[in-house]
């Protein structure tokens, strides 16, 4: 039985779409859908908040707080009435009966959105997983905030100079624009934040490293920029190294290759920012329509992005495959942004019978930011770094903030610390079951 519909009396003929997943792509697409009132909308999400993914980092390194980059799903469509908000974890898809199902019931759709997203790929090293923590989720970034700074902390009090250099030893697997921004980030800690908190250690003495397979780190942007973001790193106190892998990740201990020699390096702390997979929500398209997924489990899709044989069903965002106009596109907001929003447009068009075109994502660009006053910004054929790329990238992201609220707290946290050089949410507040065995190993 549909339990979403059961509640409703009379039953309700306007056209329903059911969007799974409250990232940039859902939430923009139920946005703009609930602005017609043909439609009625129900949102199913496993959390009950959006996330803004892009300033996760500085969760983890004691900028921001979690909720200064989150908002509640219903708090943010709370004035739309023809959309319905459901707290799941959707576990499997019937496309005859038109049926989600979800722990706890089901919601019946005439149009289905998938948009859950990816998570973190270990290349099938997935034994890495608890000594390498990736940057997805909130749990994520306060696991790698509390093990970075129980790292300093140890360090504090280890007598063992050798020791207290593999606590100071930070290792960040990637050097795409997360590994840069988490990176940067530390050598702000290490070389600024921190210098004066300690009496036993000198922060400064960390060594940070990033490590990266590719010729360059951010491997997707010009030579020119990504040469600018590798010596902002390196005034931080970050060392890059690039056409380097990662062939082990061992107890305070990193195996590097390059150039077809492996060496050992001892880093108490590793970070990973180096692959994604879609979802296992793609699997269960791909085992219930026939789609085809990629390498990396994303949906393969039309040019309307909807599921091949599937018009129904529309797959957005991270989830999606989409190359019909170029190389695939990158797993960023701002294409999840164009895509929810021409979807709930393309609806829209069809509902009042006018003519659809294919979707076309419009490149505004890409920016990193790697440390204070330092960003690189791509934008058409304009190549921006330093403090203009930097204001820039904080202009944007303030900018795809979603409630207001947050908008003003993360300007006057970003201001606080950008004129004291302060980070005000350095809290160890708890050792997750991952970090257990690292708890153990730094205060042995």
């Amino acid at each position: 039985m549909d339990r979403a519909r059961t509640q409703e009396q009379p039953p309700d003929e306007r056209h329903h779409v059911v969007i799974v997943g409250a990232g940039f792509g859902g939430l923009y697409a139920a946005r703009r859908l609930a602005r017609d009132p043909g439609f009625r909308v129900t949102i199913i999400d496993k959390r009950n908040y959006h996330l803004f993914q892009p300033l996760l980092y500085q969760v983890a390194t004691g900028s921001l707080s979690p909720g200064e980059i989150a908002a509640p799903i219903r708090s943010i469509l709370r004035d739309r009435d023809n959309v319905r908000v459901i707290h799941a974890t959707v576990t499997d898809l019937d496309p005859a009966g038109r049926r989600v199902i979800f722990k706890g019931g089901e919601a019946r759709y005439d149009t289905l959105i998938a948009a859950t997203g990816v998570k973190h790929s270990y290349f099938g090293n997935d034994r890495w997983r608890g000594r390498a923590p990736g940057l997805k989720t909130v749990e994520h970034a306060l696991e790698i905030r509390q093990r970075i700074f129980s790292a300093f902390e140890a360090a504090e009090l280890e007598p063992d100079p050798e020791r207290r250099r593999t606590l100071l030893s930070f290792v960040v697997v990637g050097g795409g624009p997360t590994g840069v921004e988490l990176a940067g980030a530390l050598g702000e800690l290490a070389h600024h934040t921190l210098v004066r908190d300690f009496r036993y250690i000198d922060t400064r003495e960390a060594r940070i490293v990033l490590v990266e397979g590719a010729a360059q780190v951010l491997p997707s942007y010009p030579p020119d920029l990504a040469a600018a973001a590798g010596g902002s790193l390196g005034r931080l106190g970050v060392e890059v190294l690039a056409d380097t892998l990662v062939t082990d990740i061992g107890e305070d201990r990193v195996v590097l290759r390059h150039a077809g020699e492996e060496r050992g390096m001892s880093a108490a702390t590793v970070l990973w920012a180096a692959g994604v997979q879609a979802s296992s929500f793609g699997r269960v398209l791909a085992e219930r329509t026939g789609a085809r997924l990629d390498q990396g489990g994303k949906v393969v899709v039309d040019a309307d992005l909807s599921v091949p044989g599937c018009p129904g069903i529309f797959v957005i965002g991270d989830l999606a495959h989409y190359e019909h106009d170029g190389p695939a596109l990158p797993g960023v907001a701002p294409v999840a942004v164009q895509q929810g929003r021409y979807v709930a447009g393309m609806l829209r068009r069809r509902r009042h019978g006018r003519r659809t075109r294919p979707f076309r994502y419009v490149d505004k660009g890409s920016m990193a930011v790697i440390g204070r006053n330092a960003a690189v910004a791509h934008i058409g054929p304009v190549h921006l770094h330093g403090f203009v790329a930097w204001l820039t990238w904080v202009v944007v992201h303030v900018a795809y903030l979603v409630e207001f609220g947050n908008k003003l707290r993360v300007m006057v946290q970003w201001a606080w610390s950008y004129f004291t050089r302060k980070r005000g949410v350095r809290l160890i507040t708890s050792v997750p079951e991952a970090s257990t065995e690292q708890a153990r190993r730094m205060h042995r």
